[in-house]
C-alpha cells in the first residue's frame, strides 16, 4: 500500500472518530469542533508514525507496526487532553482506545487479507 494512502486513511479515521464521537454527544460547532477533539490524537498518530518509522525503518502500514501507531494515538492523544484540560474518564480512554483500534489496525487487517 502506499505510504500517502495509509497516512491519509489513518487520519480519514481519527478525524472520523472525533466526528461520531461529537455527534453521538449532540456537541455543536461541527468543524471546530471536529478538529480541537481530533488534534491531541492526530499529533500522537504523528508521533507513532515517526517513531515506528525511525526505529524499525518500516513504514507502519501493517497490522503488527499498526498496534504501535494504535498506542502512540491512544496514549498521546490522552496526555495531550490532561494537559490541555479536556476530559479523560475512563470511560472515553476505553471506548477512544478500543475505537481507534479497530479504524486503525481494521483497514491494516482488509489489506493484509486483500494481498
Amino acid at each position: 500500500m502506499p505510504v500517502t494512502l495509509a497516512v491519509a486513511l489513518d487520519v480519514a479515521f481519527v478525524l472520523l472518530f472525533a466526528a461520531v464521537g461529537r455527534a453521538s454527544h449532540e456537541e455543536g460547532d461541527a468543524l471546530r469542533g471536529v478538529l480541537q477533539t481530533a488534534w491531541p490524537f492526530l499529533v500522537g498518530l504523528v508521533i507513532g508514525w515517526v517513531l515506528v518509522r525511525s526505529l524499525s525503518h518500516r513504514w507502519p502500514v501493517d497490522v503488527g507496526p499498526g498496534i504501535a501507531v494504535v498506542f502512540c494515538t491512544v496514549l498521546v492523544g490522552m496526555v495531550l487532553r490532561v494537559v490541555t484540560g479536556q476530559g479523560t474518564a475512563p470511560t472515553f480512554v476505553l471506548v477512544a482506545t478500543l475505537v481507534l483500534a479497530v479504524l486503525l489496525l481494521g483497514w491494516r487487517l482488509v489489506g493484509a487479507r486483500l494481498r
